[in-house]
């Protein structure tokens, strides 16, 4: 015979209380006797009882659940703005679903489409440019979507981020008044809107005023891995530059170290900034300088924003950007 599923219901009868009074238990309300809520625990531990979050929400239709989409979940920068997200949400009592999706491919769009399934009460968004079949679904629902430490091609999203085009300016800025010869980049990819109108147009700018030559042969793309940028240290030798400045910091320990087992001396033969401030730049050995982004501030301004677009908050509503500010820390791997 099979089990029968334990409800509302189920507990109410075993307590001997009306089902609005398991349900104020259950949420904390304080309008409870003390007595009376210690009976109606003692229940819900004896029974087992599980409150169904989607169910309790129908009655509001509000699940209070928040979707979370990241890029890649071993990645510092996003764990960091993951932190600052879940915060504020346990804050406004909001439950976070964390659902990890690659930054190529089809696996985006099923993502947001299993959480749009789940009811989620909001979205906020952790990776760049978003498909226009993405696109056509944020469109359609009915839930706001929070773009977190990044930029899309979609100016509709609203976004909470620092200006990555003077960081990348100032980056570059730093290493080509400290190097005689030419200055790089380093990206994760260069067929994004953040790369075309932020870390490009801030690397051209500052060359073009330093009096330096510019050479997009002088961008390289290691697609976010370690492994990649260790293996473009031949190439980054070869190429005669005298500095570089990574967006990733992964990217940026990859390449010290490739650029280390080749011989080249950090800073006395090349300088590297990197563009996060991650644990990754104290781990290595020189340790990184970096741009330093408040990483756990974006993560919990954009809950805080996407709470507001939740409650239809007017002095929000057509609010499409958050700049915070940015930084700079040097370290070793810069004279």
């Amino acid at each position: 015979m099979e089990k029968q599923a334990v409800t509302i219901y189920t507990v109410a009868r075993e307590a001997r209380v009306s089902m609005a009074t398991v349900s104020r238990v259950v949420n904390g309300n304080p309008n409870v006797k003390p007595e009376t809520r210690d009976k109606v625990m003692a229940v819900i531990k004896k029974l087992h009882y599980r409150p169904n979050a989607v169910a309790r929400g129908l009655a509001s239709k509000k699940t209070t659940t928040v979707g979370v989409v990241i890029p890649e979940i071993t990645n510092s920068y996003y764990a960091q703005l993951a932190q600052g997200i879940d915060d504020i949400a346990t804050m406004y009592k909001y439950n976070i679903l964390l659902a990890n999706a690659n930054v190529s491919g089809e696996k985006p769009i099923q993502v947001v489409r299993g959480l749009f399934a789940k009811q989620v009460d909001g979205m906020i968004y952790m990776g760049q440019d978003v498909s226009e079949e993405l696109a056509k679904e944020f469109r359609n629902s009915t839930i706001p979507v929070v773009v977190a430490g990044s930029v899309t091609n979609d100016p509709e999203l609203p976004t909470v981020r620092i200006n990555f085009k003077e960081a990348t300016k100032e980056a570059i800025e730093k290493l080509a008044s400290q190097t005689n010869g030419t200055v790089g980049m380093m990206v994760g990819n260069n067929e994004t809107t953040i790369y075309h109108d932020h870390w490009l147009a801030g690397y051209k700018e500052a060359m073009q005023e330093q009096g330096k030559s510019f050479s997009e042969d002088l961008v390289y793309v290691a697609h976010n891995s370690y492994d990649e940028a260790y293996k473009m240290a031949d190439a980054v030798i070869r190429s005669g530059m005298k500095g570089i400045f990574v967006t990733d910091d992964e990217m940026a320990a990859g390449l010290l170290n490739g650029l280390t087992d080749k011989g080249v001396e950090v800073p006395a033969d090349f300088a590297i900034i990197s563009g996060n401030d991650t644990k990754e730049t104290l781990m290595t050995r020189p340790m990184l300088s970096t741009v330093t982004q408040p990483m756990y501030d974006v993560g919990a301004v954009s809950m805080r924003l996407l709470t507001k677009l939740m409650d239809n908050d007017e002095d929000v509503s057509e609010q499409k950007e958050i700049l915070l500010d940015h930084g700079f820390i040097k370290r070793q791997s810069t004279r």
